[in-house]
């Protein structure tokens, strides 16, 4: 019985410490949390430390521990802190001194820094997120300013909170030994505003919802349409003559035909479907590829169902979820074109298709993490949580990537090609330099980047700078108007290729999508020295490390859809003529 009176006791002290965040109701007098989160500088928007790193005091109020709720969280460096303040519901508090410091030597410098450096801090109450800046400069760059005035109006409607706005107020010059007051009030008003409308405010539809955007989205969907009907039409009357001059050539004699000028890409029938060299890691690029737009496609239309910028670190928990959960995508895909290509070490080709790319972003993450560690960033990922992405690796990426390869092997692991493939490989013909895999390569990411380039920018846009991308119907958009446009640029380099008779297609088409991805790694670093302010070598390091990865998964993409566009094409023109 006392047992239970114990824990009775306790979920009610809980229940008044910590406030129904979760819930996001309150009742009349119940405490509403205000979390620190980081501070930074303004240009550099991943270069967050501890709220408390700065020597701000904190308040009289007992503290509270807070613990990352998601993996998310903790990857996007959230690091709440207890403010100490004491705000409850509907409540107002006059302006109330909650702490003092004093500015010695070191306090001085560090809260300087913070000023000339334009640090600004993050907080949140019931998960809203409120946004302040530290101080302030004069005209003469001369004399430092802090601010030491909190004044929150909050607005409410029935039992929730809609509304946070914070005022920085009552300025005081940064001096040896002056002693810093911090204060605060709290003001409740009753609100309009929907509980679900409640973050239509961090919104910022005239920037995302620009003339320019809708007039760019207009201009790939166009660009889409122009470039089929182009390509089909090209292709179809071409090969319309193909399959023409072909038959003319069959109703030949054997010796007219010796001495007739066959050319063209029938003739390279035999070795047009012989594997690609370095089969296993082509085909863990392929199975990556495939699982990674499963995860982009599924991401994407749950962000339109979901609104997921609601919530801290969502988005990524989510994705990390979808990755581990489509493994036997990557499996299948992967798994099965290694067993059609003939491959027998499947389980090395298996273990190079998990590991891949999560080897990819886990390298890169921890070497950003280190320089994050040096800087003794909110960035740095605790070691539990590396722990946790090497476990969610070995013990559900690996086992599902098994399943699904297992799968892939057995149901669509049998080659059934329409030409049959010649023991002996036949010699590639000279050609025009313009003809080279190596020119063609580079030439075929140009338009598929042409027609999301201006994407990119909102996108770059709302992950570097203080905006939230919430316009995912856009985003799906551009996703299906690139994934259309590197079919159809494949698909023409691929006929080009074999119509010089060359039968090296399957690279080809693959790297000519992928190079999509160099453009935007280009045009990320024109973003970095022309549209942001960025500076430091942790930011630095932390954008150029991450957009490497963002490219590669994008090649990665491209790629992989390029190579299944080309080779349903590549099946289609060999099956429908006749092969002797």
């Amino acid at each position: 019985m006392l047992s239970g009176a114990t824990f009775l006791l306790l979920g009610h002290l809980l229940r008044i410490v910590v406030g129904d965040e979760h819930t996001h109701t309150y009742t009349d007098g119940e405490e509403v949390v205000l979390w620190m989160n980081t501070v930074g500088p303004y240009h550099n928007r991943q270069e967050t430390y501890s709220y408390f790193s700065l020597p701000f005091c904190v308040g009289p109020k007992e503290k509270i521990s807070h613990y990352h709720e998601t993996l998310g969280e903790a990857l996007q460096g959230v690091e709440l802190e207890f403010s100490g303040l004491d705000i409850d519901f509907q409540a107002d508090i006059s302006k109330t001194t909650y702490c003092e410091v004093d500015l010695n030597e070191e306090r001085l410098k560090t809260f300087i820094y913070a000023v000339k450096n334009h640090y600004w801090y993050q907080m949140y109450i019931d998960d809203l997120p409120i946004w302040g800046i530290v101080g302030e400069v004069d005209e003469s760059n001369e004399n430092y300013y802090i601010w030491t005035h909190k004044k929150f109006d909050l607005g409410y409607r029935d039992n929730q909170i809609v509304d946070v706005n914070l005022t920085s107020e009552a300025r005081q010059k940064l001096e040896l030994g002056a002693k810093v007051k911090f204060t605060y009030e709290v003001n409740w008003r009753k609100s309009s505003i929907k509980f679900e409308d409640r973050f239509d405010k961090y919104l910022d539809p005239n920037f995302f919802q620009h003339r320019i955007h809708w007039f760019s989205i207009f201009n790939s969907f166009m660009m889409v349409i122009f470039l089929v009907g182009l390509v089909s039409m090209i292709l179809m009357r071409t090969l319309r003559k193909d399959y023409a001059r072909y038959s003319k050539d069959e109703e030949m004699d054997d010796m007219e035909r010796d001495l007739g000028d066959e050319y063209g890409w029938k003739q390279v029938h035999g070795d047009v479907f012989r594997p690609p060299s370095h089969p296993m890691l082509f085909s863990a690029l392929v199975g990556a590829g495939c699982q990674m737009l499963t995860v982009t496609s599924l991401v994407i239309l749950l962000a339109i169902v979901g609104e997921l910028y609601t919530e801290r670190g969502s988005m990524v928990s989510i994705a990390i979820f979808i990755y581990a959960a489509t493994s036997p995508v990557n499996g299948y895909f992967g798994g099965s074109l290694y067993a059609r290509m003939g491959g027998k070490v499947w389980i090395r080709q298996m273990m190079l298709s998990a590991l891949l790319l999560p080897t990819l972003v886990c390298g890169t993450a921890f070497f950003i993490n280190f320089i994050a560690i040096y800087y003794h960033a909110s960035r740095a990922i605790a070691f539990t949580i590396m722990l946790a992405v090497i476990c969610i690796c070995t013990f559900v990426i690996l086992p599902l990537t098994l399943v699904g390869t297992v799968l892939g092997r057995n149901l669509a692991g049998h080659p059934s090609y329409p030409c049959r493939v010649n023991a002996v490989p036949r010699p590639i013909p000279e050609k025009k330099w313009f003809m080279e895999p190596l020119v063609i390569i580079p030439l075929g990411g140009i338009l598929p980047f042409g027609s999301i380039f201006i994407e990119m920018y909102f996108i770059f846009t709302s992950f570097w700078a203080y905006k939230i991308y919430y316009v995912y119907g856009f985003m799906l958009l551009v996703y299906a108007i690139l994934l259309v446009v590197v079919m159809c640029v494949t698909v023409v380099c691929a006929y080009f290729l074999l119509n010089a008779e060359d039968y090296r297609w399957q690279w080809t088409s693959f790297l000519a999508a992928a190079s999509t991805s160099v453009y935007v790694y280009v045009y990320a670093t024109y973003y970095f020295f022309f549209k942001t302010k960025m500076y430091g070598f942790f930011q630095t390091s932390f954008y150029f490390g991450y957009m490497a990865l963002f490219s590669v998964t994008l090649g990665l993409m491209c790629g992989t859809i390029g190579y299944l566009g080309t080779s349903k094409f590549v099946r289609k023109i060999y099956s429908t003529v006749k092969i002797d």
